[in-house]
Formats: C-alpha cells, structure tokens, sequence
C-alpha cells in the first residue's frame, strides 16, 4: 500500500525531513520526503500497519520547533518500485507554508560551543535544526539556505557533512556553519567582556538587531547611555547569565520561570526584589524590572567569561527610531552613543526587536510581541479571503490573513519618523512576499492622518476603515474564535470615534455586522490637547475643573507657569478637547495625587502609581452611571488630599468595581454573557485581575487577548478581522 501524505504549519526548517526520514527506517517503509511551497510532502509505502504507525507517529513524535497545522493522508492506488527511503530535492510553487521564528540556542549546541574538545568550541554561530535563527535571515521560502543570508557562506568539508547526513541534527541546518566557512564576529568575546567591565557602551549585533549594552551595576554606564540615547528615565531591560542570578534580582513565579527558560526567551516584566544590586537608573522608580536569560551563542560566551555580570540590553534605535541592524547603518547612527562595535558579517534580513510580555491572571500577556513568536500564524475562526490590516500610528504592527491564518507583524513601532515609515513599508512589503499573497482588502485605521491610512489607500486596492476600538475588542475576538455578539470593554489612550471625538473608555457590542457603542466614560478635557497625555497635571486639573474647583488649581499647581491660565483656558473650550479616555483618567488620578507630574515617557505616571497598590479600596459611592456613562468624579474628588500611596489603593479598588458593575448591567440588559477586555489600559495587571475576577463572582465570561498584545500592537489583529466579517456579509 503506498500513501500521499500533506503536512502543513511550520515544517521547514526544524529537522522535520530527517524525522520523517528516520521514522521511515525504523518502521521499514520505502518512499521520499521534501519541502516544497505549501510544506511538505511525502509519499510512502509499506505494510498497512507499518503506514498508519508512521501517519499517527508524524503529529505525535513531531521535532520540537514544528507547528504541525494539518495533515492530510490520501491512499495512492499504483506502488513503486523503489529501495529505501530518500530526501528528495526542495520544489517550489505556490506557498501555503510558513518560516517558523527565531529561537534560543539548544543545549546541544551549547554544549558544543562550551567544550573546549569540540571543533565549535567558542563559536557564536553555533545552531541546528532544534534552534537558532529562522525569520530573522529568511529572504523568501521555501527555507533553503539559498534563501537566506547563509547563502554567501560555503559549507566546509565538515559542516557539509553534516548537512548531509540525515542521522545528523544539522541535517539541511540552513545557518549551519563553524569558524572555517561561517559568519565571523568583528570582536573577540574577551575584548567584549573587558570593554563592558570597564564601563563602556557597546553596540551589539544579535538576532533582529543590534542591543545597547553596558555594566548594569555600573551607576556611570548606565547613566551616559541614557544620556547618549536621549532616554530619560524609560526602564532598561537587564540579561543575566542564568534562571539562579535573574531570581536575585526580581520575584518569580513558576509561570515566569517557563516564560525566562522557554526557547522563545523574551523580556519578561516582574516585580523587583528590594537590594538586587542593580542602580536606580535601570527602571527608575518603577515596580517592576524586564529580565531575559542568554538566547544566543554570544551571549554565553559573553556570560561565561563574566558569569557574575547584569547586562543593561537594550534595542539600539536612537531617538525612537527602529532598530538597528546593518553594519554601516550601526557606525553611522551610533555613532556618539557606542562606545565600540561588535558586529558580524551575516546579515539580519527582518528588523525584529525583543519580545516583552507580563504575567497576568496567571498567563503571558504581550507588550510587545516580536523575535521568538513571529511569524507564528494566529488561527482564525474560519477562513478569511487574503486582507492586508495595516494597525495603528502607535506600536504599529501589520496583519496578514491566508486562510484560517492571521500573521502577525512583529513589532514596528510608533509611525511618527521618516525611518519608522521606512521599516513599516518594508515589514508590509517582506510579509506580504514571504507569504506570497495578494490582498483583496487593506483594512486601516478610521483616523485619516495616520501614516498607515494614507499608505493603505494609495495601494490601489479596495479599503474599510476601522474605528479603534472595533479593532481592539474584534482581536480578541478573532484569536478566542468568537463569533457571537460580544461586549466590549476598550480601555486605552486614544482612538478616533466614529462620531469624531476622541475616546478610549468605551463599552460596545461587537458582532460579525459591526459595533455599537453602549456607552463610554464620563469626558474630561484636555487643556493643552496632546501635551496633557504627557503632563499628567494638566488632567488633574481638569478634573478639579470639572469638580467647580478650578480656583483651586493655581494653588495646587503654582509650580507650573500655565497653571494660572489653565482654568481661563478650559472655560473659553481653547484648545481643551473633551476624551472620554481611560488612559487620561488615570492620568487625572496620577495628578490629583501629585505623581509624577510631567511624564519622561508614555504611561510613566499610572505605572508608577500601579506600583503603590497594596491593598485595593472602593470609595463609597464612587461612582455614576447614567444612560450608558459612566463617571468616576466622586472618586477624583476622594483623591484630592489623599497621600499616594492611600490614593493609588482607592483609585484603583473604585475603578474595578465600576467597570465590573458597568458590564454587569450592559450584559443584563444586553443578554449577552461573555466580554472580552482590551485597549493598554489592560497591561495593569491590578486592574485586569481585579476586573476579571468581579466579573467572574457576577457570571459574566471575561475574555482576554494572550496571542497578541492588548495595545495597539493587537490593532492589525482586529482590523483584519472586522474585514473579514465585512466581506462575508
């Protein structure tokens, strides 16, 4: 009997012919296996039984990086002739396949760089089929080495060998190579260890980019980084050498442990331990610290020269631009910040920064989602026709559907730099080809200035705008498999309003044929318009405003220039837009209380007053709801002679039970039982885990994105999705 057998998913890449070629020997089958556009293909022959044994074992016994999406087994009625199994030659045709992401080096590979017999002995190249580089060195599929950044690198007798061999673990390795044929590094790791030792900045090259790096507990590094990268006070991310150093410095839980060790090995946020020896200056009066273990082979050779060391590791992308990673383009714009470079001559093909995620209600929740889950295919409901979603101006992220698939850009980044534009055009342009698919729809923002809009509707192609919040609740909808009416509760910074104002405290019904706006947060002004989401001061005074204080303001805010002004402003409506933000709510509570009055970055004052909740509060009566609106006024004006820390614990004890009593009576009046929870508000984790579990002592489902950040960088998500259900309908 002889058998066609379709696999689909990730299956390029990650070892899976020379596993399909030992399966075949051990259970004595005959045939061929190979790669080709769609993944791969086999074809095998032998006895019934050995044949279903081989079929179930494929999804079963399957290479630890292979994302196995379907098998599809059809029986062929004539049989060949042929001796042995054999890995057939790569085809091409139409791609339906997918390249998996980059991932941390195996312990097989370290053991070889680490082993001062082994030929890789301090390699930094080192990999296999089981780890290393994939996305971020990929032109176009399938993955052959001809397609990739390797392909200027010829193979050594050695290292061909092994390609070679399908016993081997480098069997068709693409990046496979050793000292004598591969990649090089411009730096020795002993000049590396030494230059940080002695406090400089180096600018590294790794996998999507180049990092800044420096002496964590080196109070001078630290400080001229910030100084030379223009970073006021944003929190650093630290690597250390393994799980025993990074539990010194932060508190960990199991779920933290599997994130930290995993082969993805993003930057995970958790709370710091008082006296870990690092300076202030890493993540100045925050909370919480982002830690990440070693994922390349430099980086443990790096570490173990200097086991002992913190490493501050951050993207090298000067003043907010994208990051960095060809070699001229690091002299050119580091240049002033870099004390040194240790580059390499394998170029980076795909732009992609660390991933950042959180642990939430017991779960990784995405800040950021990049290097080691992208392109990892998001799985959709059900099929969609081929749409091109190009997200948001802020931590833009692109989408792309094939199919049940969504394919989610790695992170880009805010759209406000001619470079920035640049890698935004460039990720639509590299996803769109390395998918080979040709949209029949570009979904975009419903804010006309964005740079994303206007891009999206000079493609030649039919467009739909999403309103911002649409998007957000319909990505959570689209990676849960919701296709039911839902409620939506949409908590961020701002979004264009279907009725052109600006919200970002929102409750909707979403279903397949759109949204509706069940109601919204009480409106604040803005005095000063955009200025007041990074002068938190200014939302408090507006709160007092809005409270008949305003001739307390001047009192309460003489240290700012406009402060006698402020209240002259509001009432005249000059340049004071009215939000019903949830974002610039806590911004208001953040000045009311005094913290942090001028922010250095985006969100710095609400993380910070996150940071003083120990015991959450509800002011009584601390809030109103009426025809749809909510207000949180009462608790504003509790907030007004509070100390911090006292504020920081009613503020956010008050808001979860009015949000949950919000839904509570939405989902009575609606009869529907299940809301999903979205928008950057929702990287409190406080506030997620305080909402969740009111709603769940109330039988309301609450449902929240784990596939794809709840911020903006989830926006693509959802506009892709909200056109799918357009297009059906």
């Amino acid at each position: 009997m002889r058998r066609r057998i379709r696999v689909g998913g990730i299956v390029q890449g990650v070892g899976f012919r020379p596993f399909v070629h030992g399966l075949a020997h051990r259970l004595a089958v005959t045939g061929w296996v190979r790669n080709d556009g769609r993944g791969v293909l086999i074809e095998v022959q032998g006895e019934d039984y050995a044949l279903d044994l081989f079929t179930a074992a494929l999804q079963a016994e399957a290479p630890p990086l292979a994302k196995i999406d379907g098998v599809a087994v059809d029986d062929i009625a004539e049989v060949a002739g042929e001796q042995g199994f054999v890995i057939d030659l790569s085809q091409g045709g139409e791609v339906l396949t997918a390249i998996g992401p980059d991932t941390a080096v195996c312990d097989d590979c370290l053991a070889d760089i680490l082993d001062p017999q082994n030929r890789r002995a301090g390699y930094p190249f080192v990999t296999c089929t089981h780890c290393g580089p994939r996305y971020t060195i990929t032109a176009k599929l399938p993955y052959d080495r001809s397609n990739t950044s390797m392909a200027g690198f010829a193979l050594c007798s050695d290292c061909q060998a092994e390609y070679d061999d399908p016993a081997d673990r480098r069997f068709h390795a693409q990046p496979n190579a050793c000292s004598v044929c591969g990649p090089r590094m411009s730096m020795e790791t002993a000049e590396i260890v030494g230059r940080l030792k002695a406090g400089e900045v180096l600018a590294i090259k790794g996998l999507g980019g180049f990092h800044l790096a420096c002496d964590a507990r080196n109070g001078e590094a630290v400080a001229m980084l910030r100084g030379r990268k223009d970073r006021e006070e944003k929190p650093f991310a630290v690597m250390v050498a393994d799980l025993q150093k990074a539990k010194g410095l932060v508190e960990m839980g199991e779920a933290e442990e599997a994130l930290l060790t995993g082969r993805e090995r993003p930057i995970v946020l958790m709370r710091k331990k008082s006296g870990n020896g690092l300076v202030e200056g890493i993540a100045p009066g925050l909370q919480w610290l982002g830690v990440m273990l070693p994922y390349t082979p430099l980086h443990h050779l790096i570490f173990a020269e200097a086991p002992e060391m913190a490493l501050v590791m951050t993207s090298a992308n000067p003043g907010g631009e994208p990051l960095v990673i060809a070699n001229g383009e690091a002299r050119q714009r580091l240049e002033g910040i870099a004390d040194a470079i240790a580059d390499h001559d394998r170029d980076i093909l795909v732009r992609t920064d660390d991933s950042v995620v959180r642990v939430i209600d017991g779960a990784p929740t995405f800040i950021r989602r990049a290097r080691g889950y992208v392109p990892v295919a998001i799985k959709l409901p059900r099929s969609a026709p081929p749409i091109l979603a190009v997200g948001g101006h802020l931590k833009n992220t692109i989408c792309v559907t094939r199919g049940d698939q969504a394919f989610l850009s790695q992170h880009i980044g805010d759209l406000d730099t001619p470079k920035g534009l640049l890698f935004f055009e460039e990720t639509v342009a590299h996803l769109l080809s390395i998918l080979e698919v040709e949209p029949e729809l570009v979904a975009h923002d419903l804010h006309p200035d964005f740079h994303a809009t206007r891009f999206a509707q000079t493609m030649g192609k039919e467009t739909v705008s999403v309103q911002h919040h649409h998007a957000h609740g319909a990505a959570v909808m689209a990676e849960r498999g919701l296709e039911e009416p839902v409620l939506a509760l949409c908590l961020d910074g701002f979004g264009l309003g279907g009725d052109g104002g600006a919200w970002g405290g929102e409750l909707l019904r979403i279903d397949p044929q759109g949204y509706e706006r069940l109601g919204h947060l009480s409106p604040l002004k803005q005095p000063g318009g955009d200025l007041a989401a990074r002068e938190p001061w200014r939302m408090g005074a507006a709160a007092l405003h809005a409270m008949g204080k305003g001739d307390e303001i001047d009192r309460k805010y003489n240290q700012f220039n406009e402060s006698r002004l402020i209240a002259k402003i509001m009432d005249k409506e000059l340049n004071s837009p009215e939000t019903s933000s949830c974002g610039r709510l806590f911004d208001a509570a953040c000045g009311l209380l005094g913290v942090k009055p001028k922010a250095s970055f985006e969100g710095q004052a609400p993380m910070l007053v996150e940071g003083m909740v120990t015991d959450p509060k509800v002011v009584d009566e601390g809030w109103e709801i009426e025809a749809g609106v909510l207000s949180l006024m009462p608790t504003l004006a509790a907030l007004v002679d509070c100390q911090e820390r006292e504020g920081a614990n009613l503020f956010h004890g008050t808001l979860v039970a009015a949000l949950a009593d919000w839904v509570v009576r939405a989902s009575s009046e609606t009869g529907i039982k299940t809301v999903v929870l979205s928008g950057g508000c929702f990287l409190n984790a406080v506030l997620v885990e305080g909402v969740l579990s009111a709603l769940r002592e109330s039988g309301v489902a609450a449902v929240i994105p784990r596939q794809a950040p709840p911020n903006d960088g989830g926006l693509s998500l959802g506009q892709a999705w909200v056109a799918a259900m357009a297009m059906k309908n």
